[in-house]
Order: structure tokens, then sequence, then C-alpha cells
């Protein structure tokens, strides 16, 4: 149990001192997952099927910064009782 509370521990610090980075990297998994979903769909255009998926990767990336804001908020909460 407590490695694996260091391995969570370990991977939220990473994302605190890479928030952009790993909204990037959500951004960029996002949008090839839904381009190869919305290519294995035939009867839509190229460019409906292009649209969808920049929708799509745009809805992860707001909910990546919404995550973001929320791991920020905490360690701006936790960081002040700590001190």
């Amino acid at each position: 149990m407590a490695e694996a509370k260091t391995q969570i521990e370990s991977l939220r610090k990473w994302v605190v001192e890479h928030k952009l980075r790993t909204v990037g990297c959500l951004w960029l998994s996002g949008i090839t997952g839904s381009i190869a979903y919305n290519w294995s769909r035939p009867n839509m255009k190229t460019s409906v099927k292009i649209i969808h998926a920049r929708l799509h990767a745009q809805a992860l990336t707001l909910g990546a910064l919404a995550g973001a804001a929320l791991v920020e908020y905490y360690d701006h909460k936790e960081g002040s009782k700590a001190r």
C-alpha cells in the first residue's frame, strides 16, 4: 500500500512540475484517439471527422486544465497549512 502511495505521490509531483506538458500530451493523445475512432466510421466526410476530433480533444483539454487547476489549488492549500 505504501509503495502505491509513493508511486501516486511521484506522479503527482511530476504533474505539478510539468502542468503544460501534461495538458499537451493529453490533448495530443485525445486528438489521436478521436481521429482513429472517427476514421473507422465510413459514413462521415473527412472534414466532419476532423472537426469531431478537434471537439473531443478540446473537451479533454478543458478537463485536463480543470484538473491542473485543482492540483494547483490542493498544493496551495496544503502548502499554506504546512507553514
